[in-house]
């Protein structure tokens, strides 16, 4: 096995053991970007002899004795809207020509402290404002959308382009382009993961967090970077959680939430089937499924996009009205529809949040995660812009993207996505799994137990070509 297919666990494990070398990995990820780059499209740039720099001081500090823990010497990939001090941070925008981050952002710091090893900038739909990320192919099939709007960080992970990379997710962006890639993606609890220094799409929305090959793998990134900084207003005053547990395949008593309603309507038959199966074997390995009743299933599309749109415009008013020109079309008439949002409507989806956020508390009294589809179907052609279901409704791909992500950024709960099959045409299918305030620790093991009994090695996504 090359290293650049090696897990981050296993690589890590490899480092540790004296095994593999930093260098040796950098080197093995680096070529892979050379051989997939230009059919996949995952990277705005790649800092490659930055990278081989700090991959030889990761391994002269391991040899001299400084191990600084399992991500020490890991190559990884940002997404395009996290500062890296010197480096552009361009949003996949023209609006951000020329710019130049002055300092890391908080996340950026807290992986270069652990050792990890910084590839370069990966795509993301401009501005976050999309769930496709039509600058990259998706790392299965290039005629399909990558998702978004993390779509090169999941991309590159996919395709062995990264040991693990990070994104950001205000209606899915992150587990929608994890799903549609065949990789793991975690959404942490609201205010966990520090947003200092991140390029904002929605203030009240934006999250930080992983995208992995493997559950344990989204585990170390999380143990890294979770934490209180004073800098993020929306912070949780917690203390850095260790390195959760994620204990035996044994589930015998947990309660698995299973959707009567929403998660299941307008799904296409395939993502239902593996996504159902997926829940059974989390039933085989002991767990209880109770039937729940998604409250307030209406008003989750009013509340996401009342609360986003008007975030958004109100963050881009300035260059909005300066240099309307340089916004992508999609992304431009987006912000343009904030403007006509008044405050009453903006004033009632918050209101909408705090009752929704109320329901979902008391529904997870009642279980202890929720299982459900990441996404209604898997990736679409590139280009296809609505989507037909059975019952004679049409909604747009955007639409269909956002739909079963959005509940999990509303309330600001811990959601993870992980693989759980593929459709007829071999494209990756993706579970959800969300879980109370804080529930990490919860929805990590209830993750690894399943992905530890449906492969050998973990579940360790495929890699292309």
């Amino acid at each position: 096995m090359r290293p650049f297919e090696l897990t981050l666990a296993e690589a890590a494990d490899a480092v540790a053991n004296g095994e593999l070398s930093p260098v040796e990995l950098t080197g093995s990820v680096l070529e892979r970007i050379d051989a997939v780059e230009e059919r996949l499209g995952a990277y705005v740039a790649v800092t490659d002899e930055a990278a081989r720099r700090s991959a030889a001081l990761a391994e002269h500090e391991i040899a001299a004795g400084r191990y600084r823990g399992p991500l020490h010497g890991m190559p990884f990939g940002l997404k395009d809207l996290i500062d890296v001090a010197g480096l552009p941070t361009t949003a996949s925008s023209r609006v951000r020509e020329g710019h130049v981050a002055q300092a890391d952002s908080a996340v950026t710091r807290s992986l270069l402290d652990a050792g990890a090893v910084l590839l370069g900038k990966t795509h993301t739909h401009e501005f976050a404002y999309g769930l496709t990320t039509p600058q990259t192919r998706n790392a299965w099939d290039q005629g399909r959308v990558a998702g978004g709007s993390s779509g090169g960080s999941a991309v590159a992970v996919a395709a062995g382009a990264a040991t693990f990379a990070l994104g950001t997710d205000t209606g899915g962006s992150i587990r929608v382009p994890a799903a549609l890639n065949g990789v793991v993606g975690l959404k942490p609890t609201y205010g966990l993961i520090s947003r200092h220094g991140v390029t904002s799409l929605s203030w009240s929305l934006d999250h930080v967090g992983p995208l992995t090959r493997t559950v344990r793998d989204a585990a170390l990134v999380l143990s890294a970077l979770a934490g209180h900084d004073a800098q993020d207003p929306a912070g949780l005053g917690a203390a850095r959680p260790g390195h959760p547990l994620l204990g035996e395949r044994d589930l015998t008593g947990l309660r698995v939430g299973v959707p009567a309603n929403y998660y299941f309507d307008r799904v296409s038959p395939e993502v239902e089937t593996a996504v159902r199966r997926a829940i059974a074997q989390l039933s085989g390995l002991g767990a209880d499924l109770v039937e729940v009743e998604i409250p307030m299933a209406r008003y989750i599309q009013a509340t996401q996009w009342g609360l986003m749109v008007p975030e958004a415009t109100a963050y881009h008013e300035r260059a909005l009205r300066s240099v309307p020109e340089l916004y992508g079309p999609d992304v431009r008439v987006l912000l343009e529809a904030g403007e006509l949002l008044s405050a009453g409507d903006y004033l009632r989806a918050q209101r909408a949040r705090t009752l929704m956020r109320q329901e979902w508390a008391r529904l997870l009294e009642q279980v202890d995660v929720i299982a459900a589809p990441t996404v209604p179907m898997t990736a679409a052609e590139a280009g296809q812009d609505t989507v037909a279901w059975p019952d004679g409704t049409t909604e747009s791909v955007s639409d269909a993207y956002v739909r079963l992500s959005a509940p999990a950024n509303i309330t600001g709960l811990p959601a993870l996505t992980l693989p759980v099959g593929r459709d007829h045409g071999g494209l990756p299918i993706g579970m959800q799994l969300m879980g109370p305030p804080m529930g990490e620790a919860r929805v990590l093991r209830v993750g690894h137990a399943y992905e530890s009994v449906r492969s050998g090695r973990g579940g360790q996504a495929a890699v292309t070509g």
